[in-house]
């Protein structure tokens, strides 16, 4: 099970650090990714993390803004998400990909899903 925290509401410019916990499998083992999706939008690719942490991917629409690291004696994967803009509002959840696959899109197949956390950022 993944659970994702940490969203809320902040102004444009501003920063917040999701958190994604995982339980009930071996985290450390999986590739971990985050998405989101706006109302009435699609699943976006955002960020993701190879289950060492040596290698990350981001989309273009967050690279230099949003960083993704992880913790594995927790269990955890976080997203730092630093100059934040409205257009960045959407529901963040992340997923585990049993496999690196260096290149993520929007429709990437994941193994497990989280339940999401809302980011709103007002203008």
């Amino acid at each position: 099970q993944l659970q994702a925290s940490g969203g809320g509401l902040v102004q444009a410019g501003g920063s917040l650090r999701l958190s994604c916990a995982a339980s009930g499998l071996t985290f450390s083992s999986y590739a971990a990714v985050w998405f989101r999706q706006a109302p009435g939008k699609s699943r976006k690719f955002v960020a993701a993390i190879s289950w060492s942490g040596g290698f990350t991917y981001y989309a273009d629409s967050v690279k230099g803004r949003f960083t993704i690291s992880r913790d594995n004696a927790k269990n955890t994967v976080y997203l730092q998400m630093n100059s934040l803009k409205p257009e960045d509002t959407a529901n963040y959840y992340c997923a585990a990909d049993s496999g690196w696959k260096g290149y993520y899109t929007d429709s990437s197949r994941m193994d497990w899903w989280g339940k999401g956390t809302q980011v709103t950022v007002s203008s």
